[in-house]
């Protein structure tokens, strides 16, 4: 109430809160606004992420209280705010500057709701342009805004856009600048530490997205990226990675890893287990609600995880991170009981760990960016006994 009131004695055109939107117990902002006259206009939108946004006035000045979350407050501002300023201020509609950029994979969509979808951009290989990799969703992510070059704005009446489809990408900064190195596929806490190192070694950027073993094969194969971080085990041969190869795309020997499950180690379910298979056991036990954090689609870990599961869908097995880490803060914060990560990682989170299986864990390179300095710079740190020695610290072998 002070701080409306506040806005108000000042004689300002319009006030703009954050916050205090939606229907819990401590969401007070929209109940001010309801108290004024006219009071709330407009509470909740068909929009993704950015529903809860509540419109309103106060006699003739106009409130807005965007949702909390920064990713829903920028995107509501955006479509809801910024056109009433620019009407006040005599301005014409603007056109932010914008991109079209190829979808390599399909994004899926609410039908009855306007989304916007943060996307990385990367330079497409064949005949120039850009790639739209789609970020992961979600409305609380400050680092997810800096990461992201645009967004891609999907209509109310859409429900997917299909991979391949051309789109259109509105920027959220002036132009666009390539990143020394494009790493693509499975995420590794060795790798975050290499690319750490050839920023303060060699001041090389890289831009990094963590779409799987997989999706970083297929980056390869097309040419998208300079680096793509797999573990893929191929049963036939009894051999990591190698067998995976698209033609045109050599293979960098990376490291050797641990993955295993991970469980708070608080957690009573699993007090006194030594193995995986008896804590899966305790999983499957109907009378314990044992909710776990999967990994994306088409990640190594993924079908390391399908390959433990089989047939069977425990709770929580549509809930997808793209990271080791994303799945070690879910468990350690509660929001899950278990899941498979690698050990340095559940270490650093104070987890219990089981053992599941050691892995390779290797760098796929196109023979067309195999030359490129940046990659020279990746594969010559990546040899020196100074970066083994680090590797070794956090839980890696070189082999």
């Amino acid at each position: 109430d002070a701080a409306l009131d506040a806005a108000l004695a000042e004689g300002v055109d319009l006030v703009l809160l954050s916050g205090g939107t939606s229907k819990g117990a401590g969401d007070l902002s929209y109940r001010i606004l309801a108290r004024r006259t006219p009071g709330i206009v407009v509470h909740g939108v068909a929009l993704k992420p950015g529903k809860p946004i509540c419109l309103g006035a106060v006699g003739p000045v106009p409130v807005a209280i965007l949702p909390g979350f920064p990713t829903s407050a920028i995107f509501t501002f955006h479509e809801l705010v910024a056109p009433r300023i620019r009407v006040m201020l005599g301005l014409v509609k603007g056109r932010g500057e914008s991109v079209s950029a190829i979808l390599p994979a399909r994004i899926n969509s609410e039908r009855g709701r306007t989304e916007y979808v943060l996307v990385h951009l990367v330079e497409s290989a064949e005949g120039g342009g850009w790639t739209a990799y789609p970020m992961g969703k979600g409305s609380g992510s400050v680092t997810a805004f800096s990461r992201a070059d645009g967004f891609v704005v999907l209509p109310a009446n859409q429900e997917h856009a299909e991979a391949g489809e051309t789109v259109e990408v509105a920027l959220l900064g002036r132009g666009l600048e390539p990143a020394d190195l494009v790493v693509i596929g499975s995420h590794c806490v060795g790798l975050d530490l290499i690319l750490g190192r050839l920023q303060a070694l060699r001041g090389l950027s890289a831009k990094a997205l963590w779409v799987g073993s997989q999706g970083g094969l297929d980056a390869a194969r097309r040419g998208e990226c300079d680096i793509a971080g797999i573990h893929l085990f191929d049963p036939r041969s009894g051999e990591y990675n190698r067998p995976f190869l698209p033609p045109g795309v050599q293979l960098l020997t990376g490291y050797r890893r641990q993955q295993g499950m991970v469980h708070r180690r608080d957690d009573p379910r699993f007090r006194g287990v030594g193995t995986v298979e008896e804590a899966m056991r305790r999983v499957f036990d109907k009378s314990d609600d044992c909710v776990m954090v999967n990994r994306n689609r088409g990640s190594g870990t993924r079908a390391l995880i399908d390959e433990l599961l089989g047939d069977a869908r425990p709770p929580g097995h549509s809930v997808e991170a793209r990271t080791h880490n994303a799945v070690a803060a879910s468990i350690a914060q509660g929001r899950a009981d278990w899941g498979v990560a690698i050990e340095p990682v559940a270490r650093a989170y104070g987890l219990g760990f089981l053992p599941l299986r050691a892995e390779l864990y290797d760098f796929a390179i196109p023979e067309t960016r195999w030359d490129r300095p940046a990659s020279v710079a990746f594969r010559e740190l990546l040899a020196t006994p100074e970066l083994s020695d680090a590797l070794r610290a956090l839980g890696f072998e070189r082999p």
